[in-house]
């Protein structure tokens, strides 16, 4: 297929420039009442902020461009089949489990996975059997789950319907995957992938594979998130018959808005475009910037990038546009590091007690890199790290999993009545109502349902004393938590 087309964004351009009058919603009409403040910034966009009218297709029953768009991003990702997500990777990951799962069904799923997945559970009544991931001794961070603990899983219970892995991690950490598929595939199940952090995976030799490539029945990406489209803008792509497509179709179009955004789904067709005919190069590019920024910061040997290829190349992977810091001096924990790159004009993506997470995406560019090199050098300087002593690089507790077993049928639901607020040691033993979830990385630490253990008490304790902001639950904070009565 001609990678060089986009459709959809092509003839969005081209509606623009016929100049019609509009009867038809929305109501902006393309802009025309905005301030002179407000037509700086979306003007352009609300041009091209069209709706189902003739010639522009429907998302929901795709026959023309947004077809052809789609078939495109099958190509170019490697799918047999894809889909646009207007409401990001997290309506793709409910249409998955809703796809798979039905009330009271087993789903084999990675402990430490995204909310929305829990939310896709709640949804579909379903039961997760929860895989604990290894863990790295040397800096407490999540390396994904082992091949044993999956066969377990699956030799524990037959019924399962599907086996759902995050992959790679928030901080770029991921599995090979091409065993784990074959071990799945063997119990002829699917096995679903949140890829949201990797759809720039398969695009270049020095990253990880993608992993339609390994053989993943169905994938969800958050293009937006290391490629180049708009926020909220994801992709869905499926292969194989493992997959009821009828029924993921149904699912996407019940979830997603009735009214999409066009400059979202053109986001997508040009994003497609540029990873297809310039990410190879765009890539390379970039890999260049970090891997001179990682030689310059050799000489700030107080900073410590990590690696965890180095001990575990054999079975798990790193994206290189992620670059996890830490201070070894212990001075500044990874909020404090954000804090104070922040003054300096750095964003960062995400702190946690120990680490800072650089991301970096085939857009980066070396001003950008240089600038913060030069911030952390200040901040060098300004803390005086040269002359301070270096840690023991004691274990980041905080991303320490509290359970460590496999667990047994949980099911997911929400709780508004016959709950009650107690402290966390008057929770033990206590079934959580809430969802109790650190942000970021936006993993939950704790599922409604569960039975709240000493460790997972301790646990809660310590990533609030590190000053952990927490999504959902305001009481947390104050060592109070909703329990089921």
């Amino acid at each position: 297929m001609d990678q060089h087309k986009a459709p959809l964004f092509d003839m969005l351009k081209q509606y623009h420039m016929g100049q019609h009058a509009s009867f038809h919603v929305p109501g902006h009409k393309f802009g025309l009442d905005l301030n002179k403040d407000e037509r700086y910034y979306f003007e352009q966009i609300m041009k091209i902020d069209y709706t189902e009218i003739t010639g522009l297709d429907d998302l929901h029953d795709p026959q023309s461009i947004i077809k052809a768009a789609l078939e495109l991003a099958a190509d170019c990702f490697g799918a047999e089949q894809s889909y646009f997500l207007i409401n990001g990777s997290t309506v793709g990951n409910l249409a998955m489990i809703l796809s798979v799962c039905e009330r009271e069904d087993i789903i084999i799923v990675q402990r430490n996975v995204h909310k929305s997945i829990i939310n896709g559970l709640v949804l579909a009544e379903a039961k997760a059997v929860f895989l604990p991931p290894n863990i790295d001794p040397k800096t407490g961070l999540d390396l994904g789950v082992s091949i044993n603990k999956l066969q377990e899983a699956l030799v524990q219970y037959p019924d399962a319907k599907a086996v759902l892995l995050t992959n790679p991690n928030y901080y770029g950490i991921g599995m090979k995957l091409k065993r784990l598929v074959d071990l799945v595939h063997g119990y002829h199940i699917p096995i679903l992938i949140d890829e949201a952090h990797g759809a720039h995976y398969g695009f270049h030799p020095k990253l990880p594979d993608s992993s339609l490539s390994c053989g993943v029945d169905a994938v969800v990406q958050s293009t937006h998130k290391m490629l180049t489209s708009m926020t909220m803008s994801g992709m869905l792509h499926v292969q194989g018959n493992m997959i009821n497509r009828e029924r993921l179709h149904r699912f996407l179009t019940m979830l997603q808005s009735s009214s999409p955004s066009y400059p979202l789904m053109a986001s997508l067709d040009i994003s497609r475009r540029w990873i297809s005919t310039k990410g190879r190069e765009s890539l390379s590019k970039v890999q260049s910037i970090i891997l001179t920024f990682k030689k310059e910061m050799e000489i700030l040997s107080w900073f410590e990038i990590m690696d965890i290829t180095q001990d575990f190349g054999k079975d798990y992977t790193q994206d290189p546009f992620k670059i996890l810091i830490h201070d070894l001096t212990e001075t500044l924990s990874g909020y404090d590091l954000q804090a104070s790159l922040e003054i300096r004009g750095c964003m960062i993506e995400m702190a946690d007690p120990k680490f800072i997470l650089i991301v970096c995406s085939a857009s980066t560019i070396e001003d950008d890199m240089n600038k913060l090199l030069k911030a952390l050098k200040d901040i060098s300087v300004h803390f005086n790290l040269k002359k301070k002593e270096l840690g023991k690089n004691i274990t980041n507790i905080c991303n320490e999993m509290a359970i460590t077993n496999l667990s047994p049928p949980v099911k997911m639901e929400n709780h508004f009545e016959n709950t009650k607020v107690v402290s966390l040691d008057e929770a033990l033993n206590s079934r959580s109502a809430e969802l109790i979830i650190p942000y970021p990385p936006g993993i939950p630490l704790l599922y409604q349902g569960e039975t709240i253990t000493n460790e997972m008490i301790l646990k809660i304790k310590q990533y609030i004393d590190s000053g952990a902001h927490f999504q959902g639950s305001k009481k947390i904070v104050n060592h109070k938590i909703s329990i089921l009565n």
